[in-house]
């Protein structure tokens, strides 16, 4: 993908200019590489330095900053306060955006096919199995669904965007919450498992029938054939900025300890029912002090200079009102 050799370039830049400006790595969150891998290319136009990303999951970017091998973690599934405080780490949103559900059926396109929480939760259950059932067929009577068996695709790291989607089907569904519940990784009752955003995207384009979930920049960069949903309020809704923005004005990131936030099924007759964060993790006190100021300079410069290249991509930038917010708890949180 052009995204992995933007970062990539960004990171090898910063080996070479490090008698200038200290080398910053991160690691965790598919979810924000999109947009991380602009605002790091970008950066690196504008101060000299550097973004090393790995791109490998909300779990492993958690435990790569509790090991304090990165200057910062990224993840879609907050911390707790408790969890925060024991290993030093402070936290806050970086980006919102929204996760949709993709398709591969052939004659069916982008925005053509509704589903709702309770189908979505039934085929991942296993107790739906093929595109002409009769649930699926009551909320697309127009569609000319095949008999085929649904090829059913999952994330198979730890992942926050796993985390969001399975917080959601256990907020719509009480079988899948008694059943599978929510978490970075579930016992998943049935499919097939892909690492990354970016595996799972590949797997939908090149499986026939399958139908899995992603950060809608990614169904974008895939041209992959996303749904409509049904949201809490009951009315179908395209995967749009608009929706996304409705969900997200629920936020109230002021009275969240720690800034923790979940942001699915949330009411309003416009709202999209999966809208996410992804929260940056660093250490309060780091051994590196100039790679920790460095990565500070990092998130003010994207807060100040990247909203246009994150609704480019249709995430939804985090208000001034709330940047003011952090940008506190950076100078009484963040030693460097």
């Amino acid at each position: 993908m052009n995204f992995m050799k933007t970062i990539v370039a960004a990171g090898l830049v910063a080996a070479s200019t490090s008698a200038f400006a200290a080398d910053i790595t991160g690691a965790g969150s598919s979810f924000i590489y999109p947009v991380l891998s602009k605002w790091a290319d970008g950066y690196k136009t504008a101060s000299g330095a550097g973004v090393n990303y790995q791109s490998i999951g909300s779990g492993a970017g958690i435990k790569q900053i509790q090991a304090k091998t990165v200057t910062f973690g990224a993840t879609d599934m907050p911390m707790k306060v408790e969890q925060l405080e024991k290993d030093g780490l402070a936290q806050w949103p970086m980006i919102m955006g929204a996760i949709v559900a993709v398709v591969n059926i052939e004659g069916v396109k982008a925005g053509d096919m509704v589903l709702d929480g309770e189908t979505v939760a039934k085929i991942y259950l296993g107790e739906i199995t093929k595109w002409d059932d009769a649930a699926i067929k009551k909320l697309n009577p127009k569609l000319n669904l095949p008999s085929d068996a649904i090829a059913v695709v999952h994330r198979a790291d730890g992942s926050g965007t796993t985390f969001n989607f399975t917080d959601y089907l256990s907020k719509v569904s009480p079988d899948w919450k008694s059943k599978v519940g929510s978490g970075t990784a579930v016992e998943w009752p049935t499919g097939v498992g892909a690492k990354g955003n970016e595996g799972v995207s590949g797997n939908i384009g090149q499986t026939k029938n399958a139908i899995g979930y992603v950060e809608y920049a990614y169904a974008k960069q895939n041209k992959l054939a996303y749904t409509a949903l049904v949201n809490k309020a009951g009315k179908v809704v395209q995967p749009t900025t608009e929706a996304f923005k409705a969900a997200a004005s629920n936020a109230d990131w002021a009275h969240a300890p720690g800034y923790f936030l979940i942001l699915t099924d949330q009411p309003g007759e416009k709202s999209w029912p999966i809208v996410a964060s992804t929260f940056i993790l660093m250490q309060k006190d780091s051994a590196d002090k100039a790679a920790s100021a460095e990565a500070v300079k990092f998130f003010k410069w994207a807060f100040v200079n990247g909203d246009k290249m994150a609704e480019e991509l249709d995430y939804i930038p985090i208000p001034d009102s709330v940047v003011k917010l952090i940008e506190k708890t950076w100078s009484a949180d963040i030693k460097s």
